[in-house]
């Protein structure tokens, strides 16, 4: 009965640190954005995304991604014979991956509360699909186990990512085109 509880604890931590990674990256869109505005739009902006991107990481995405880490340590300690899974051990590696991605994203954080934050809001939007990737192996893995299809899943993961490549430069001509239409009225 245990494990059961720690899987479900573990699944929310899950819920709540992906969440939270989702929005604090665009809330950093927005932040580079605001350099954009003229004062005091600009500072107030600021101001108010750097409260919100510190809050969310702290109160929100840490607790989220200590719950799943805590969780996952307690239904390995209750069923130790998982860790010699291969799903298992990639799927480990990717939750490395994705706890490095989260400590990278408190690195920016400070950077645009020091203002030397030199990435573009159309990087921002390309880093905010790092973890959509992620969930999507980590969620494959876990449900699939042992026999998911590897060669597929790879090309699928390899086709989702290309198709995000492509829609944000879509959208980034979008934008550059709608912010040429307001500059001319």
């Amino acid at each position: 009965m245990a494990y059961l509880w720690f899987k479900a604890f573990h699944i929310i931590g899950i819920v709540v640190w992906f969440a939270g990674l989702f929005y604090l990256v665009r809330l950093f869109v927005y932040h580079v954005e605001a350099e954009e505005k003229p004062e005091p739009a600009r500072q107030i902006l600021k101001e108010q995304y750097q409260l919100m991107e510190k809050r969310l990481y702290n109160l929100i995405t840490t607790p989220g991604m200590v719950l799943s880490v805590g969780m996952a340590i307690a239904l390995l300690v209750t069923a130790p014979q998982l860790l010699q899974d291969v799903w298992l051990q990639f799927k480990l590696v990717l939750v490395a991956v994705l706890m490095a991605y989260h400590f990278y994203c408190g690195r920016l954080m400070k950077q645009l509360a020091a203002e030397k934050f030199t990435w573009s809001s159309q990087q921002m939007r390309g880093l905010n699909e790092v973890p959509t990737v992620l969930l999507l192996a980590i969620v494959l893995l876990a449900v699939f186990k042992n026999t998911l299809p590897v060669s597929a899943t790879i090309w699928a993961l390899v086709g989702i990512t290309a198709a995000l490549a492509v829609f944000f430069q879509l959208y980034a001509r979008h934008r550059r085109k709608q912010a040429l239409i307001e500059v001319r009225d």
